[in-house]
């Protein structure tokens, strides 16, 4: 569930963002609002896009701050409501601590979004990697499979591929993070999709699979800093999975509203612009922890 190992937090003084994070590129320019689309009529009346708040559009990348300095005990505080949550299952102690964490762990949703720019290139990897019918899939981000050498192989194995190809092991707590994550995608587009095949994902499949590898990598990454004070103040060994199972749940409900939001924008998935629209997503999803007072 993520707690094999455990990071206190960097010592102050040291970037908020390491300089190994890789910044995710902005989308190409957006047409000129005067010019209509090639193919629309003459007098036809230009789209009136929805106003929605907080999400990526093409053109320039979202405005991030510049990169802060780490605090020392950055996670004290989101370490002692989650240590309130595995005591008693609370709720509000649970959002508490994704606040903390969020707040002064990551010093706000703006550079937490920058702190998770790797999530977003990796996902553009992943869905890159399982769209089918493309020789050399995944080749734009530098991931690949080879799927005529997979066809025929279990479930289990086409995982091990895609986990190779998108999160080579590297040592760092962030890639560890990314390959349970990824995993934990797959895994849960076979529970939902019982008939799909890995090789074959339709569009729905895959965009389900990067909403879902998002906010499991969130939740790895939280796990990861935070998941051992769970494990040591939950009152039993089940206990412990239920709160880690609380978490994820949390941190899954609002990942998937940040995507919902970004589709009733106009802001859908496609080839060429996902990591953009999972920066997006992210930085939404950061906004409300970040905003729960409750």
């Amino acid at each position: 569930m993520g707690t094999s190992s455990s990071s206190k937090g960097s010592p102050g003084k040291v970037p908020m963002v390491p300089p190994w994070v890789p910044s995710v590129p902005p989308l190409p320019p957006a047409p000129d609002a005067g010019t209509p689309p090639e193919g629309t009529p003459p007098d036809a009346a230009p789209a009136v896009p929805p106003v929605v708040t907080n999400v990526p559009v093409a053109g320039p990348a979202l405005s991030l701050p510049p990169i802060r300095m780490a605090p020392a005990r950055r996670f004290a505080a989101a370490r002692g409501s989650a240590a309130s949550f595995a005591a008693n299952g609370s709720a509000r102690d649970l959002k508490r601590s994704i606040r903390h964490y969020v707040q002064k762990g990551y010093g706000g949703a703006q550079t937490a979004t920058r702190r998770f720019g790797g999530t977003a290139n990796s996902a553009g990897a992943l869905y890159s990697v399982l769209t089918p019918g493309q020789a050399g899939a995944g080749a734009d981000t530098g991931a690949r499979i080879d799927r005529a050498l997979l066809a025929g192989r279990t479930a289990s194995e086409i995982m091990d591929a895609v986990v190779e190809a998108v999160g080579p092991e590297d040592g760092t707590q962030d890639t560890e993070a990314s390959r349970k994550a990824i995993r934990g995608c797959l895994s849960d587009i076979l529970e939902r999709y019982p008939e799909a095949n890995l090789l074959e994902l339709s569009e729905e499949q895959r965009a389900f699979a990067v909403e879902r590898y998002v906010a499991l990598d969130v939740f790895q990454r939280y796990a990861l800093d935070l998941g051992k004070t769970i494990q040591d103040k939950a009152p039993s060994p089940s206990a412990v999975l239920s709160r880690l199972k609380e978490v994820k749940e949390y941190i899954r409900e609002t990942v998937s509203a940040a995507f919902r939001k970004l589709r009733a924008a106009g802001q859908n998935l496609s080839a060429g612009r996902i990591a953009q629209i999972v920066q997006g997503a992210l930085l939404e999803a950061f906004q409300v922890f970040e905003r729960n007072t409750e």
